[in-house]
């Protein structure tokens, strides 16, 4: 069945009925955006709904872009789904109630759902309809917290951060989570760091729709899961495997055998393992910027960048260059826009860390960085931002 969406507390408790039905064998779920009707359009368009589904396991089908903007429906199985809020628990100190942050139609979202079915604990279901508000957080917080049961939740960095930096009711009620997730994006290690010295018992974790949600929690794996590259020390394509595995791509059988074949999940990210077994993930292999013969990885730039004062977050991408092939650059969101940091100065810190040809050679400053999804940054109008600035 389809179902339009949106980001109101009532949508958000069809979808629950809906994938508790599709848990149990009942129709398989295909959430779909109510807006932009285009949006909408455009997946109905790629997913044909009214075709009969290839796999009668199928509860779930989750509409994504990827980083490559076509679109693409996630099968997912109620063993899956099921795997990976399982581990969850395990991975957590045991089942509790969660509050759904998060839209009802993105995986993450889903599997606070999903999780909150498994423990038989009605979900608080924060209506996010105009936008991410800390003090309707706060509220929804406190009534998880209520009952004194294990409480959870999960989030991506932007809505952590606008937690961290305003300081107030909302960081309050959510240092009291037993833990929340942090995922969707990589997460900046200067707001991880924040996060912490608050008080939150923050979770990073890593996965996509294609893992059913995050399986990789603080860099390690969750029960029954592994990755590659599995020698410490060396940087290469990252693979993931376990029960919580998608079956396939919607209608796409060709892309379904070449990205889970034999059991593996070919992320298209790139990563490395350190001597503790902690999976690091150094950035999207299609996101490495061949500048002059050398590569550069954006997100270790980001973290740089992030972790200067004044810098609230930055994005990373590569521009055509006639000399360089690709030419570094940044926008730069600042904490205080009256008080932005000099320019000079972030491509010093990138210099000293990184070498100078990771330092951006292109800079703009911003008030927000676009977003798509469930807080992921819009690469493509980064760069067409940073683009127009260039000719400009």
């Amino acid at each position: 069945m389809t179902l339009d969406t949106d980001h109101t507390a009532q949508t958000s408790d069809l979808v629950t009925r809906a994938l508790a039905r599709a848990l149990d064998d009942g129709p398989a779920l295909l959430p779909l955006p109510a807006e932009p009707e285009a949006e909408r359009a455009r997946l109905v368009a790629a997913l044909r709904p009214e075709e009969p589904l290839e796999d009668d396991s199928v509860a779930l089908i989750v509409p994504t872009s990827g980083s490559t903007g076509t679109p693409k429906g996630v099968l997912l199985s109620a063993a899956s789904l099921r795997a990976s809020a399982t581990a969850t628990h395990q991975r957590l100190g045991g089942p509790g109630r969660w509050l759904l942050a998060l839209p009802a139609r993105h995986i993450a979202g889903l599997q606070v759902l999903t999780r909150s079915l498994l423990a038989g604990r009605q979900p608080v279901l924060l209506d996010s309809a105009a936008g991410f508000r800390t003090d309707l957080f706060a509220a929804a917080a406190r009534e998880t917290l209520a009952d004194g049961d294990r409480c959870y939740t999960s989030l991506v960095p932007t809505q952590l951060s606008r937690l961290v930096a305003e300081n107030g009711p909302g960081l309050a009620e959510l240092c009291r989570f037993d833990a929340v997730l942090c995922g969707g994006a990589a997460t900046p290690p200067s707001l991880l760091a924040a996060a912490r010295a608050a008080g939150v018992n923050v979770r990073t974790t890593y996965g996509m729709s294609e893992t059913a949600g995050g399986c990789v929690y603080d860099g390690h794996p969750l029960d029954g899961v592994r990755f590659r590259p599995d020698r410490v020390g060396v940087a290469a394509p990252v693979g993931l495997s376990g029960p919580m595995l998608a079956l396939g791509y919607r209608l796409d059988p060709e892309q379904s055998e070449a990205s889970f074949a034999h059991g593996w999940f070919q992320t298209g990210d790139f990563g490395e393992m350190d001597e503790q077994g902690v999976l690091h993930i150094i950035g999207r292999t299609d996101e490495l910027i061949n500048t002059g013969g050398a590569k550069v990885a954006p997100q270790l730039v980001e973290q740089v960048l992030t972790a200067q004062p004044g810098v609230a977050e930055a994005c990373v991408v590569g521009l055509p260059d006639p000399e360089w092939g690709a030419v570094v650059a940044a926008l730069v969101v600042p904490t205080d826009p009256a008080r932005p940091p000099a320019e000079e100065g972030l491509r010093a810190a990138v210099r000293e860390k990184l070498g100078a040809v990771a330092a951006p050679k292109s800079y703009r400053l911003a008030s927000e960085l676009p977003l798509r999804g469930p807080g992921k940054v819009d690469r493509r109008a980064v760069r067409s931002l940073l683009s127009a600035e260039q000719q400009g």
